[in-house]
């Protein structure tokens, strides 16, 4: 009778930790940035905001979107989480590529200041002017465009 009732116990806290974790409360933000390969705008990149999650949780897409004739790119969006989001966004990119497969992969991470309580950001963060011909730390080949 005793482990019967520590078994539903566990299973209702169980149950219970994992309706907070899925519904959490929402969180958004915003990014906006200018994309060049050398020196003339990078048009037409693929750029996509997520909110960064470790273990085996997928990261969370939140926006998506490619860049203009200029190069610009803004994009924001929201999602819903526990505890404060960790957005970054992710530039798939050809300049300086050559023939090589697939593209290249940066990712540029959102300062968790520019992080907003509710669905509409309060504040965009400016990730400035981007010269994608240079290497980056931690870059790498993507060809399916995966949620890492």
């Amino acid at each position: 009778m005793f482990s019967t009732s520590l078994l539903i116990a566990a299973v209702a806290a169980s149950l219970l930790a994992t309706q907070t974790a899925a519904v959490g409360f929402s969180q958004s933000a915003a990014v906006v940035g200018n994309l060049m390969c050398h020196g003339r705008p990078a048009s037409h990149v693929t750029v996509k905001l997520y909110d960064d999650d470790t273990g085996p949780d997928l990261d969370d897409l939140m926006d998506e979107g490619q860049t203009d004739a200029q190069g610009r790119f803004s994009l924001s969006g929201t999602t819903d989480e526990v505890l404060t989001i960790d957005p970054k966004v992710n530039i798939y990119h050809d300049c300086d590529d050559g023939i090589m497969p697939c593209q290249r992969r940066i990712t540029i991470f959102v300062p968790s200041s520019y992080v907003s309580s509710g669905k509409s950001p309060s504040k965009t963060y400016n990730a400035g002017n981007i010269e994608l011909a240079g290497k980056f730390e931690g870059e790498e080949r993507d060809c399916l465009h995966k949620r890492r």
